[in-house]
């Protein structure tokens, strides 16, 4: 995967992997559905637009990586997500910890979607997101979308 080979330990992501990483960071790895599905659908709501140039994506389950590090940090995890978007040593999250910030409903979704058992899913993402992330903010800056979702297509 090019920019993503060495951010997680072993080097190896699966295609479920980066089905489940991109279904966190970037929409357009949902398979065109609209990523942002509330608790309880409004039945007037109008459909979500779908992606376009000028909207480049609606930034996966969450609303991009600003969106996952926010849930994390509300759910307790704030100097963990700092670690991972820090210049210095990234901090682990354990997978218990990880599906209760990201929440039930998330964590089903993505599991449909790469066809992984949500234990399996949270055990690899929680391995794979501190490198991740790292990785999308060299810097220590959060990026902007596009720049996410262009650095899933490279």
């Amino acid at each position: 995967m090019g920019l993503f080979d060495n951010a997680v330990p072993g080097g190896n992501i699966t295609k479920p992997l980066m089905i489940a990483l991109g279904a966190l960071l970037v929409g357009k790895m949902l398979s065109g559905r609209s990523a942002e599905q509330p608790d309880q659908p409004d039945a007037a709501a109008p459909p979500a637009p779908a992606p376009t140039e000028a909207n480049p994506g609606d930034g996966g389950l969450l609303g991009g990586l600003g969106g996952l590090l926010d849930k994390l940090k509300n759910a307790g995890h704030g100097n963990v997500a700092d670690s991972w978007v820090g210049t210095g040593q990234n901090r682990s999250i354990n997978a218990n910890d990880l599906g209760a910030a990201l929440g039930p409903q998330v964590i089903r979704e993505i599991a449909q979607r790469t066809g992984m058992d949500e234990g399996e899913l949270l055990k690899q993402l929680s391995t794979a997101l501190p490198g991740i992330v790292d990785k999308l903010t060299p810097n220590g800056q959060v990026p902007q979308q596009h720049q996410v979702a262009s650095a899933f297509n490279s």
